[in-house]
């Protein structure tokens, strides 16, 4: 009986709190979500088990979890923790970018600037809110809509944070086809929703080459810390456009990406256990990040209209792809097609919206290292 007794209180059942409970339901909703809706399901299910997982209570005397040391939970999210998964993520994601939408159209480049407005403007907030400088900078660059670069600037700045700040950037990034819509149709009107923009130029090889090296360089020198990041995001870039590494632009872009982007998922997933997640701090973090992503995709979509303002008729920019400035490739790209499309559904913008779109990935990149170059002392 004292055996049976000792099994009892060692079960989950036993351990179990409301809040290991609420973070349960929570991870068995994103799953939901990614399933039924098609809501970013790459990112949503690993993080979804993984808050069921990391939520199952256990032992005091067993490592099994992400803070237990020894586990191999705890080693996998070293990779997080140490700012390992972000730039392998990055490399993939350049491996995958076509940049020549940018760079037909480099004026649209100024729209993926726009949207960052949300980063600074939250940073704000949060300092408003009792966050100290490098918490608030943290929390801010979840308006850049860019999970990775969320987790790597808050590994560096606020590591306490993490957590809560991963889970709410990458919800939001699933979460782009429901907030965006409603705040693009509010700030533009039907004539601007119709807009037809001429289409890209051709973009030669030539110029696809030289280009991560030329962009790099300047990234570079003017934001040290965006190194990390922006230099995967071109190194995989350059093996896709070099013509000559396709094998290793083919790995970075399907196997290497996807590995990373399970073990990042589920052990972020598995990091938010109720009694180190559910806390005051959490809900801020989730209000200020939602703040932020609604005036980032202001920013882009306003600033696209203030541009019209100089621009000859027949050079006008649709103000919807503004919206594709935060850099949720390719989703905030489709959300502006598909927003366009049910104005003029001979219209299509989605080859227009990529170019912001790319160029707020960068942005983002570049943003981060600007912040934590500022506040690495």
């Amino acid at each position: 009986m004292d055996m049976f007794s000792q099994f009892l209180g060692s079960t989950g059942f036993y351990n179990m709190t409301s809040g290991n409970l609420i973070m349960i339901l929570v991870g068995i909703f994103f799953i939901t979500l990614a399933i039924t809706k098609d809501y970013e399901p790459l990112l949503l299910v690993p993080i979804g088990f993984g808050a069921i997982v990391g939520n199952i209570p256990g032992m005091a005397n067993m490592a099994i979890g992400v803070y237990d040391v020894g586990s191999v939970p705890y080693y996998l999210y070293k990779g997080v923790t140490l700012g390992i998964y972000p730039p392998l993520i990055f490399l993939g994601i350049g491996a995958m970018t076509d940049f020549s939408y940018m760079m037909s159209n480099p004026k649209l480049i100024l729209l993926g600037a726009a949207a960052q407005l949300g980063i600074f403007i939250t940073l704000m907030g949060a300092l408003y809110f009792g966050f100290d400088l490098k918490e608030a900078a943290s929390i801010g660059i979840i308006g850049g809509a860019d999970g990775p670069t969320a987790i790597f600037l808050s590994a560096k700045l606020a590591p306490h944070l993490m957590g809560a700040i991963a889970i709410a950037a990458y919800s939001y990034m699933a979460l782009v086809p429901v907030i965006q819509p409603p705040i693009m149709k509010a700030l533009t009107t039907d004539k601007e929703k119709r807009i037809r923009m001429k289409e890209p130029r051709i973009v030669s090889k030539r110029e696809r080459i030289f280009f991560p090296v030329g962009a790099f360089i300047i990234s570079a020198l003017v934001a040290p810390g965006s190194i990390t990041l922006v230099g995967m995001l071109f190194f995989g870039n350059l093996l896709k456009e070099s013509g000559v590494t396709e094998r290793l632009a083919a790995t970075a872009r399907t196997a290497l990406i996807d590995i990373v982007t399970i073990l990042l998922g589920f052990t972020v997933g598995a990091s938010t256990q109720a009694q180190t997640f559910l806390t005051k701090e959490s809900l801020f973090i989730f209000g200020l990040g939602a703040l932020s992503f609604c005036i980032a995709t202001a920013g882009g979509v306003l600033f696209a209209k203030f541009m019209n303002l100089f621009l000859k008729e027949g050079n006008k920019i649709n103000p919807l792809i503004g919206a594709s400035g935060v850099s949720a490739v390719p989703d905030s790209a489709r959300v502006a097609q598909m927003v366009g499309r049910k104005y003029d559904d001979g219209n299509f913008l989605l080859m227009h919206a990529m170019a912001p779109n790319v160029a707020g990935v960068l942005g983002s990149a570049v943003a981060a290292g600007v912040l934590w170059s500022a506040l690495v002392n």
